[in-house]
């Protein structure tokens, strides 16, 4: 029986530095968190939520994000990461995620995230053989 099972919860925290910023990644020309920036996090949130719990060999890939961006938080502040388990498919393999992201003042942003079970070896061999196919 799978230990992944809807109501897991995950939680990471991270300092915004330079490198995080929109003006820093290409999202924007603002000197605040990036949109890009939050949506790597809550992914890995999600990620690192669940890996321990699946058999060797086995990780996720992200298939599918929806996510709103509501505050601005500025380069040196702590942000607070939140992932939620919430649906496992029928075959275990599909995972749905409520994500949502906090700094000091609130709520900076919030949505749904969808991961798939793969086995890593073939996945990234099948990545690798597209690379190598004839045009």
């Amino acid at each position: 029986m799978s230990k992944l099972a809807p109501g897991l919860h995950g939680r990471k925290e991270v300092t915004v530095t330079s490198a995080m910023l929109a003006s820093s990644v290409g999202s924007g020309l603002v000197e605040v968190f990036s949109t890009a920036m939050m949506v790597a996090w809550m992914e890995a949130t999600a990620v690192a939520m669940v890996q321990g719990l699946l058999e060797d060999g086995q990780t996720t890939v992200g298939t599918g994000i929806q996510v709103s961006h509501v505050a601005a938080t500025p380069c040196g502040m702590g942000v607070r990461f939140e992932a939620e388990l919430t649906d496992v498919s029928p075959n275990g393999k599909g995972l749905s995620f409520k994500v949502a992201a906090y700094d000091a003042a609130g709520l900076i942003g919030e949505g749904t995230h969808q991961r798939v079970v793969v086995n890593r070896e073939k996945f990234e061999a099948r990545a690798r053989a597209k690379g190598q196919a004839p045009a």
